[in-house]
């Protein structure tokens, strides 16, 4: 990976954790508490740690460089010094049915794909189940991990979003930043605030529901790009499933033809993007 240059640099701000805090406080926020670090090997990890320490709900932790931070299925996941979003959140979802925990990540990716069409004025897609497109390629990720369980589950969900790498810079070919895609916003306090209070009015809409999916289940359709795309599958055991997917169903499940799929890697045959 290429240095950036001293311009891109130069744009490069550190994150305004001041006015995080009060973007927070103003808009009535549930969460408790924002932090931001130089540098950490995963925000995911150090809110698992904290997560046993009293108070720690509703935390959130950034870091201006996340060096050994993990996708799905364990891949790494680093970020340059300024160059990418890395948040964490942690919230407890008390008297939660375990069989719909599942949607928070979901809910997490209907929330980011409405911040960054708000405030940075792009065409973001999902991706069945949480990765974030523009174009096809991918801009961002969403990885949930359980702190504690029980009737009162703690959740760590991290989101990882490419600001200003350049092409050069990018992980992997198929990525994109919001700088590449034309985004009119580049500030990463605006577009940290913008995902906090997406994500806030999304979860409590659901906590104080009584943890009901109907309304997301619409929101994730509407905002899904593998609804009637020729995908892959690649499941458990080695499997293969090819077809169209023709929807997600109520448990969150990616249909391809009549088969319903809950986990796997599911590549876009017709479009750009590849795991």
């Amino acid at each position: 990976m290429q240095s950036p240059s001293p311009d891109t640099a130069q744009r490069r701000t550190p994150l305004d954790v001041g006015r995080l805090r009060a973007a927070v406080a103003s808009a009535g926020l549930s969460f408790t508490r924002v932090d931001v670090v130089e540098s950490t090997g995963s925000t995911n990890a150090d809110l698992i740690v904290r997560s046993r320490e009293p108070g720690a709900d509703g935390s959130v932790l950034l870091a201006e460089a996340q060096e050994s931070g993990r996708g799905r299925h364990a891949r790494a996941w680093a970020s340059p010094p300024r160059a990418q979003i890395a948040l964490s959140m942690l919230v407890r979802l008390p008297g939660v049915d375990p069989a719909v925990l599942g949607w928070l990540p979901l809910l997490t990716g209907i929330a980011v794909i409405d911040a960054l069409r708000a405030t940075a004025r792009v065409p973001a897609e999902l991706k069945w189940p949480n990765d974030v497109l523009i174009g096809g390629r991918k801009v961002a990720g969403i990885l949930a991990e359980v702190a504690a369980g029980g009737p009162a589950p703690a959740v760590v969900i991290g989101i990882g979003v490419n600001v200003t790498l350049g092409e050069a810079e990018l992980p992997v070919p198929h990525a994109i930043s919001l700088e590449l895609a034309g985004a009119a916003e580049l500030d990463r306090t605006e577009l940290v605030a913008s995902i906090l209070t997406e994500f806030d009015r999304r979860f409590t809409a659901w906590r104080d529901g009584g943890w009901a999916t109907a309304g997301l289940v619409d929101a994730y359709r509407e905002r899904c790009a593998t609804i009637g795309t020729e995908v892959r599958a690649e499941l458990p055991g080695g499997r293969a499933l090819t077809g169209i997917a023709t929807g997600i169903d109520d448990a969150g499940r990616l249909l391809v033809g009549d088969e319903a799929v809950s986990a796997g890697d599911v590549t876009h045959l017709r479009g750009q993007y590849r795991p």
